[in-house]
């Protein structure tokens, strides 16, 4: 299976790095398998660490392997217990000290706003899972072991267009 990850640097050797931000499946190396969605993520770093360059890396994961030697959660929805799982993450639990892997769909910024009306005590339960449903989800693969780092092998890393300032 092809994934990618979205940067401002290449990545050919992909490690897991403490973050200063709570991410939705905690601390790992994020990847998705939608090309779009790994373009949107490596600008958004390119603004957060005032750079002009974004830059996707590509990886071939064995996914199948993985998936049968390794402890791996699978969220195939936005749904209750996904939620309960990104709250969690987001607040600073360490849910996926458990886990060598999860994938599932990814908290974007509409997303997010639901999660965090969600936190704030505006939505309940019901009405945030109701509005996640419409919501158009790409997924995120976050590997939180060396171990499962070691199913992907760098392909390799191709730069989107110059973000101009301006």
């Amino acid at each position: 299976m092809i994934i990618y990850h979205g940067s401002d640097t290449s990545i050919e050797q992909p490690e897991i790095l403490e973050s200063n931000r709570y991410l939705d499946f905690g601390v790992g190396f994020y990847t998705t398998r939608n090309k779009e969605q790994a373009e949107r993520w490596a600008r958004k770093v390119c603004l957060r660490n005032d750079s002009l360059n974004p830059i996707i890396s590509v990886y071939n994961c064995n996914f199948v392997e993985l998936k049968k030697e390794l402890n791996v959660i699978d969220f195939a929805y936005a749904d209750e217990s996904w939620l309960d799982f990104v709250v969690a993450n987001r607040r600073g639990k360490i849910v996926t000290k458990k886990y060598d892997v999860v994938d599932g769909p990814v908290a974007d910024d509409n997303v997010y706003l639901t999660i965090k009306l969600f936190e704030d005590g505006v939505f309940d339960k019901v009405e945030t899972l109701k509005r996640l449903k419409i919501e158009k989800l790409f997924n995120q693969i976050s590997f939180h072991t060396e171990v499962s780092l070691r199913y992907c092998s760098f392909n390799h890393s191709h730069k989107l267009h110059r973000i101009t300032n301006g």
